[in-house]
């Protein structure tokens, strides 16, 4: 795909887990932005999303908070592109924006709300979100990319682990299955498309939509375990040595639940969990450290100086 202005300028909610455990994420996600002349403008005083946590007791008020950050994005900064690279904030703003085109009551209660909140109610259609991906993907697209790799991925065999949120419920993705140029919510490939831009091996990974446990990761750690084990043995199998992510819930619980299995299973796995923008940051020429790649737990220094990108 080539480069388009639509994306140049967009409104960035980074979520709360970028502005913690993912924070590699959002500085790899800041740098990579930069370096490409791409402008994020981050979402004034944001909130959370409703995550996992609203929204199972009531989603209602999950559609209400999500529905205030794509109103301040809107009705405040004047912005028509909201861009959220945690999967879990992009589904709830994208399901958020779907309550509100086919749901009365998700309407009357956000209206009701953000009356209360003293904010100006978000109607449908006002911004569009998209994901870190389609944000690459649309505004520089592949041969921008490789228009500017300075350290090619060439010799780096990725397996791109894209969660089960970034394509699930499908009828929240109205954009996607769209034929040629579109996303797939059976077989994404967006960030197939971009790392092999920059030279990447990507490799054939049955489980890129594959659940990582992480809802469970606290409540069944167990599970969570199996889970990730199942994804990461995957990946190993069909010959990787980095996991690609474009999640922070999935990229925390492959990184700690790596761990866990070795020490409670007694299953020791050597593939790197690195996140996309991170890899594309390296590729541009951006220091490990410039992407943050000392504040992942899983230690990937000593394949990127073999691969020859310290």
């Amino acid at each position: 795909m080539s480069e388009t202005k639509k994306y140049k300028k967009v409104a960035y909610y980074p979520g709360c887990a970028l502005e913690g455990t993912a924070h590699a994420y959002n500085r790899s996600t800041k740098a990579l932005g930069k370096e490409l002349g791409l402008e994020l403008d981050e979402v004034d005083n944001w909130n959370c999303c409703g995550a996992m946590e609203v929204k199972n007791i009531d989603p209602k008020i999950q559609t209400y908070l999500s529905s205030r950050v794509m109103s301040i994005a809107a009705n405040d900064m004047g912005h028509d592109v909201v861009m959220a690279p945690c999967n879990g904030c992009y589904h709830n703003l994208k399901k958020a924006e779907y309550d509100l085109s086919h749901d009365e009551k998700s309407k009357q209660v956000v209206e009701k709300l953000s009356t209360k909140a003293g904010h100006e109610t978000y109607k449908a259609g006002q911004v569009e979100t998209i994901h870190a991906l389609d944000w690459i993907k649309d505004a520089i697209g592949e041969e921008g990319l490789k228009e500017r790799v300075k350290k090619s991925l060439s010799g780096m065999k990725i397996a791109n682990y894209y969660g089960c949120m970034y394509t699930r419920p499908r009828h929240i993705f109205p954009e996607k299955d769209q034929g040629p140029g579109s996303e797939s919510t059976t077989k994404p490939h967006f960030m197939d498309d971009l790392l092999e831009a920059a030279g990447a091996e990507n490799v054939d990974f049955a489980l890129k939509t594959a659940c990582c446990g992480g809802a469970h990761t606290l409540s069944d750690s167990d599970t969570s375990t199996k889970l990730v084990l199942n994804i990461i043995e995957a990946a190993e199998a069909s010959g990787a040595e980095v996991i690609a992510t474009e999640c922070p819930t999935c990229h925390s619980g492959l990184e700690m639940h790596q761990i866990r299995a070795e020490k409670v299973l007694g299953r020791k796995t050597n593939v790197k969990i690195v996140y996309f923008t991170q890899l594309l940051g390296l590729a541009m020429g951006l220091s490990p450290r410039k992407v943050g790649i000392q504040e992942n737990i899983s230690d990937s220094i000593g394949l990127l100086k073999e691969k020859g990108l310290t």
